[in-house]
């Protein structure tokens, strides 16, 4: 995050957006500060509608400083953010016992101007590979790295599953034999039932 407020390298406005000023200001809070690069990534996983809006927004500020200044947008962060409101759009809605209600259209204006972080800030993101494209180098190996993990994971995981596998046909096995044993256990006492004779069959 940029310590200090540097010349302004480029700005981008958006006019008369259909939303109020009080819907973008939480959105525009969440990037103010954050490099070009950060402030799309938080705006494109961001969960409001309006996000979209902002989104070009930053988009047309960096192509202005990419096209009208020479600036890289790797070098650019959000310095200045606001939502001015806008004129009102006045309606009327029709309610109960021939009365009617005031509807409210908002609209605001939004602007984003981006400035240059100064040459030691630029060193010291170069040096913690932020800069060019060595963010996104570090990025696709910390991508690399989780992927491979959960990989890991899903190994470790199947071989809990085979042991189990395992463990439980040797016990249905075991079950499989006591249940032999005790069936065969069975028949034997009923044969020896069998072979002695009955009391009314007995020689006196």
């Amino acid at each position: 995050m940029a310590t200090a407020v540097a010349a302004p390298a480029a700005r981008a406005s958006a006019r008369y957006v259909r939303s109020s000023a009080s819907k973008v200001r939480p959105v525009l809070d969440l990037i103010r500060g954050e490099s070009c690069e950060r402030a799309d990534e938080i705006l494109q996983f961001s969960e409001r509608r309006i996000a979209r809006t902002v989104a070009r927004c930053l988009d047309s500020a960096i192509a202005n400083a990419e096209h009208n200044s020479n600036l890289p947008a790797t070098e650019l962060y959000v310095a200045t953010c606001y939502a001015d409101e806008g004129p009102t759009l006045k309606r009327w809605r029709p309610r109960a016992r021939g009365r009617a209600t005031p509807i409210m259209k908002r609209t605001c204006h939004i602007t984003i101007v981006l400035a240059r972080y100064s040459l030691a800030e630029r060193e010291a993101r170069a040096e913690r590979g932020l800069a060019g494209g060595a963010a996104a180098e570090v990025r696709r190996r910390r991508v690399e790295a989780s992927r491979a993990a959960a990989e890991q994971d899903e190994d470790a995981l199947s071989d809990v599953d085979d042991v189990d596998g395992v463990v439980e046909a040797e016990a249905a096995v075991e079950q499989g034999a006591d249940a032999a044993d005790d069936s065969d256990a069975g028949d034997g006492a009923e044969q020896d039932d069998a072979s002695e004779p009955a009391d009314g069959d007995k020689e006196i």
